[in-house]
């Protein structure tokens, strides 16, 4: 095994790990202030989830797009 291939071994297991860490610390701020805000108006509660719901689809999305990455990536070791 080369250089190369060794290093890209390291690196896309970090790549997820990181994509995953910093989805669950955006996640967890968005349903947080969400709750938040729900708490504080109940009756704009609909309209604070559904921007949430979209919110957390943008985010997992761009996980989602690492985690591809990785597998087109895991292809050329």
């Amino acid at each position: 095994m080369d250089i190369k291939a060794a290093a890209l071994a390291l690196a896309l297991p970090l790549v997820v790990a990181i994509a995953a860490f910093g989805s669950a610390l955006a996640l967890g701020k968005a349903v947080s202030s969400a709750m938040d805000a729900t708490a504080r108006q109940p009756e704009a509660s609909t309209k604070v989830l559904i921007n949430m719901a979209v919110g957390c689809a943008f985010i997992e999305a761009l996980t989602i797009y690492a985690l591809v990455v990785v597998f087109l990536l895991s292809g050329k070791i």
